[in-house]
């Protein structure tokens, strides 16, 4: 904690906003930072696995270029790799979605031609893009993203696969595999849920994706020890945030401060101003009684109004790779699917279905042979109810039907992953915060400089997709003052984890 002639501020929870509002504050007066868990970091987890380490939370660095405050500080503190470092690698358009060696499998057990999936891809990509004319429109032609694709599809459906009946539906099914691919992205069960006119918000920065030799944590790690002693205090839960206050120390009756912070511990800390970055999930269900008195209605209701989903991973260990040295993803593609037919929601029967594929690691020199498999929405929240057992029991079935007309290296056969084998993160580790639907979401648009993370996006603030909220970057004001809403000494920062 540092002390000088300047305003008191506590900042409550120790993920990369806070960290980084710490950072800033430095010489600015005291401060204190106070974190509910055993660790700083927040979504950025990174934990042993098998022979390596994997990312339980943010994965990349997207658009790793000198624009992207987060590949500032990881080159900075010499966390990456010489190959993220290289100037060409940073100056490369990889429009947010770099193409990754891939193979794709069908449910019936074959590998699909990559000229069929690269048109399916490429005329979902262009969809993708398009939805960009609509920001700022005041009258877009429908709510949601996933409205505006199914009918773009609709209107081209006659065409694909140059009119064949099996090519056409072979061309929907991969379709699907794409949206499930941008629920993901986005962190959203449905694109249903995702609003139109503000998606084209996300602006891509230059640069191949990359991720830390070291694991992600070794980024907060060295944000935390560059903070003096004592500012950072873990396994320190807020209880009650009361603003709008006069208190006073005991024994100093020359100082008043607007804010009191109090904790489960029975700990309190005095300060002019007060900074949360707690997630939004936490703010969902709690903002009615964690601060006192209430927020502001407008506050509250874009608290309300924000999504949040949920995005999984699961990791397998092999002993040996049943793929290619050169194939860094596994698709899956699902072919009795389409876009423009509703999902079953029989969860217990198909939630397998929403698994968009697995992430070969790399390199396996550091993780050994591990896949990583994605699942976002309701179908990622029930794996959650089930066991380690059932999910890997699924996966490796699978697996196995998916490669079934296919032989691996060699010939070899797909194998049964090694235990430990299944992992995934509980639905608090595994949000992002985006622009939901939601009744009357135009009336609520609240201007700022806000940040969002996700496990397909981590924290790269200028790249990252503004959510409609009361959010800032950390140690910012929102650009509509907090003054003018009554709020003289609070500040929210939604870190909402990408």
């Amino acid at each position: 904690m540092e002390e000088g002639g300047g305003r008191r501020v506590v900042a409550v929870g120790a993920g990369l906003a806070g960290l980084g509002a710490a950072q800033r504050l430095r010489g600015h007066g005291s401060l204190r930072l106070l974190e509910a868990a055993a660790r700083a970091g927040g979504r950025v987890c990174t934990r042993p696995f098998a022979s390596g380490l994997v990312e339980m939370g943010a994965h990349w660095i997207h658009g790793p270029s000198p624009g992207n405050p987060v590949f500032r500080l990881a080159t900075h503190y010499g966390l990456l790799g010489p190959e993220a470092a290289r100037e060409e690698n940073q100056q490369l358009e990889a429009g947010g979605h770099p193409p990754l060696p891939s193979i794709t499998y069908s449910s019936s057990g074959r590998a699909l031609n990559t000229q069929a999936v690269s048109k399916a891809r490429d005329l979902f990509d262009a969809l993708l893009t398009s939805t960009r004319a609509f920001r700022g429109s005041e009258e877009p032609p429908v709510p949601s993203v996933g409205q505006y694709l199914r009918a773009e599809i609709s209107r081209r459906v006659s065409a694909l696969g140059g009119g064949e009946e099996d090519a056409r539906r072979l061309q929907l099914a991969i379709l699907a595999t794409c949206l499930k691919l941008e629920c993901c992205i986005s962190g959203t069960h449905s694109m249903d849920l995702v609003a139109l006119e503000p998606f084209g918000e996300y602006v891509s920065l230059p640069g191949l994706d990359c991720t830390f030799p070291g694991g992600y944590s070794s980024l907060p790690h060295h944000m935390l020890s560059a903070l003096p002693e004592g500012t950072v205090l873990l396994n320190k839960a807020v209880r009650t945030i009361r603003w709008r206050g006069s208190f006073r120390e005991e024994g100093d009756e020359t100082r008043d401060f607007p804010v009191r912070v109090e904790c489960e511990d029975g700990d309190a800390f005095l300060a002019d101003h007060v900074i949360i970055t707690v997630p939004l999930g936490f703010l969902k269900e709690h903002h009615q009684h964690f601060f006192q008195p209430p927020l502001p209605e407008r506050k509250a209701e874009a608290i309300h109004r924000l999504g949040f989903g949920t995005n999984n991973k699961i990791f397998l260990e092999f002993e040996q790779p049943f793929w290619e040295p050169q194939q860094q993803l596994l698709e899956v593609v699902w072919e009795d699917e389409s876009p423009l037919e509703e999902p079953s929601a029989d969860l217990e029967a198909n939630w397998f279905k929403k698994l968009i594929g697995f992430l070969v690691l790399q390199p396996p020199e550091q993780h050994g042979h591990v896949l990583c498999g994605f699942i976002a929405g309701k179908e990622s929240e029930y794996m959650e109810t089930l066991s380690d057992a059932e999910v890997l029991s699924t996966m490796t079935s699978i697996l196995r039907m998916l490669t079934g007309a296919c032989s691996g290296p060699s010939g070899t056969v797909l194998p049964t992953p090694e235990a430990p084998t299944a992992t995934w993160l509980l639905a608090a580790q595994g949000m992002t915060s985006t622009c939901w639907l939601s009744p009357c979401l135009t009336t609520l648009r609240i201007p700022g400089p806000c940040s969002s993370s996700s496990l397909a996006r981590p924290p790269t603030a200028p790249s990252t997709p503004p959510p409609t909220g009361p959010c800032c970057q950390a140690g910012e004001r929102p650009s509509d003052s907090t003054s003018s809403s009554g709020c003289p000494a609070l500040f929210l920062s939604s870190e909402a984890g990408k």
